[in-house]
């Protein structure tokens, strides 16, 4: 259920949309529900002691009015009035914040939840089919990308609409395929009691799979060094640990897609989405991505009709669209 507050004779008004990460919160404005999103802004997360402060920094910087309705999809769980954030040190009561930001009505969804609202929206042009027959129009549809955390969601047909469904899939254990792989997660485990795909499949992921490899082979672990530095040095060559590290990223994403579209019945195909997939470009079509997808023994044949869809090349952030998505959802909205 989306989490709100709301007081009574809501009339069509301007909107604040915000989509906010671990790393970055994005910001639009809407005129009315079914405008087009305008004032596209994005702010560091860690610019601010709170949503609060950068939701106000964003409307000073733009200059624009204060709104009357708000919707959120937020890089957490959203259950209930509290939210907070785990892979930020944001905290915030949703009714508080309404009131500061002095809104009729405020929508706090999970990031995926909204992302996964946007998937009827989106563009052809803003998707890359990679295998697999065109989705059925009527299909569930899985959702799974990794960025600061691994986002998991779906949408299920219902009646006439969409349901958008809760998920915290990124956490789900990791099913090694190979030698090398149960070696890492044996790592993991060692450090954490646990591993969760987010803890492969994710920004932390590429330096976690680059630190285990180069221990596995009897080097240190880099100190420092961050996604974005195992990202360009696996694309460039010269780190063989980076390069190891991005193909055994997409192999253990092609497993959890699979496991995701097994659950889902995902006819209407597998959403990949996420900051980190479009640097990927150039790797998808050579790597293990698809075939670990399809990967599931019996099950093979039936995979391998199911699409996998990169969301690439849309100007407007898809979640952005789905906050809309879900405040139109509460007020009536197209």
């Amino acid at each position: 259920m989306m989490a709100g507050m709301t007081s009574p004779d809501i009339t069509p008004a301007p909107r604040l949309l915000a989509d906010i990460g671990g790393t970055n919160a994005r910001f639009a404005w809407q005129a009315a529900s079914g405008a087009p999103l305008q004032v596209q802004r994005t702010y560091a997360c860690a610019d601010f002691p709170t949503l609060q402060d950068a939701a106000q920094r964003y409307l000073a910087d733009c200059g624009l009015a204060a709104p009357t309705l708000g919707a959120i999809g937020i890089a957490n769980p959203v259950d209930g009035d509290a939210v907070r954030m785990t892979n930020h040190h944001w905290s915030f009561s949703i009714e508080a914040l309404r009131r500061s930001l002095s809104l009729q009505r405020l929508v706090v969804v999970n990031d995926f939840k909204a992302l996964a609202l946007s998937l009827p929206h989106l563009p052809n042009d803003a998707l890359l089919r990679l295998g697999g027959d065109a989705p059925d129009p009527l299909g569930s549809k899985g959702l799974i990308g990794p960025g600061t955390g691994l986002g998991v969601g779906g949408l299920v047909r219902a009646g006439a609409g969409w349901v958008a469904l809760d998920s915290e899939g990124g956490h789900t254990s990791v099913s090694p395929a190979t030698a090398r792989e149960w070696a890492v997660v044996q790592a993991q485990y060692a450090l954490h009691g646990h591993c969760s795909f987010e803890r492969l499949v994710s920004g932390m992921g590429l330096q976690n799979l680059h630190a285990s490899l180069r221990e596995l082979d009897g080097l240190q672990a880099e100190a420092g060094i961050s996604a974005a530095d195992v990202t360009e040095r696996g694309l460039k060559g010269g780190d063989a640990h980076a390069a190891e590290a991005l193909q055994m990223f997409l192999a253990l994403l092609g497993s959890a897609a699979g496991n995701l579209a097994l659950t889902l019945g995902a006819r209407g195909g597998v959403y990949l989405g996420g900051g980190i997939l479009p640097r990927l470009k150039p790797l998808l079509a050579s790597s293990a991505l698809r075939s670990r997808f399809e990967a599931k023994g019996r099950f093979a044949p039936w995979l391998q009709r199911v699409p996998l869809l990169l969301i690439d090349g849309t100007e407007l952030p898809p979640a952005l669209l789905g906050a809309a998505a879900a405040l139109d959802a509460v007020t009536g909205g197209p």
